[in-house]
């Protein structure tokens, strides 16, 4: 028989659901948000939203492992909206 999961574990699954609706990381503990990066991509849910929210947190670990990983920011070109001679 399995061990059923510890109740950390079931929070982190589905904070990973529900990732792109929380607006801050950085009060958790490095090693849930270490726990939390990793199970983001191994659940194909890292975008650039999610990225910018695990960057904000500043934890050295986090940025580390982006970096490792060789992860990085899309850069979109903004166009102007208005065409016009005076820029």
């Amino acid at each position: 028989m399995r061990t059923p999961p510890s109740l950390l574990s079931l929070t982190i699954d589905k904070a990973v659901i529900h990732l792109s609706n929380i607006s801050d990381l950085s009060h958790l503990p490095d090693h849930i948000l270490l726990d939390l990066f990793l199970r983001t991509l191994k659940a194909g849910k890292l975008n650039e939203k999610v990225l910018k929210l695990f960057v904000a947190t500043g934890k050295d670990e986090v940025l580390l492992l982006i970096q490792a990983l060789n992860i990085k920011h899309i850069l979109n070109p903004v166009l102007p909206t208005r065409c016009s001679e005076k820029f």
